[in-house]
């Protein structure tokens, strides 16, 4: 089962509690899943997947060892997984995820332009983070 988007912005949640893009906290012990996806996507714009962002924070949080990697990929996508959006960086930190043709993704905090013109772009399409919290 893939997760990867292509030509896509996902926005923030619609009860995302920050009015721009917020940088997730950083633990020294063990870093946040949002610190992780969060620091793997702006090192590399337009590099990774989400596929790739969502493994390697797994692979890393695992402590899987560089060797097994390729095998424990294809375990770990062999089940169902949660897509981007569903990750903190959009529900809780202020962050649009733009996946591109190829599906590399890129961060845009809420109050940019940019952010602005990938939610209007028509050649994107537009989907929202999950809600944090159920609707009533």
């Amino acid at each position: 089962m893939g997760v990867d988007y292509v030509s896509t912005f996902i926005q923030v949640a619609e009860d995302c509690p920050v009015d721009r893009g917020t940088v997730p906290p950083r633990h020294p012990d063990k870093p946040s899943v949002a610190a992780e996806q969060y620091r793997l996507i702006t090192a590399a714009p337009y590099a990774l997947t989400s596929e790739d962002v969502l493994f390697a924070v797994h692979a890393d949080r695992a402590g899987i060892p560089a060797g097994e990697r390729e095998a424990a990929r294809h375990a770990y996508f062999a089940a169902p997984r949660a897509c981007l959006r569903a990750a903190p960086l959009g529900k809780k930190y202020g962050w649009g995820v733009h996946c591109d043709e190829q599906g590399r993704l890129a961060l845009y905090g809420v109050e940019t332009p940019e952010y602005a013109a990938l939610a209007t772009d028509p050649g994107v399409t537009a989907l929202r983070a999950m809600r944090s919290a159920r609707a009533r």
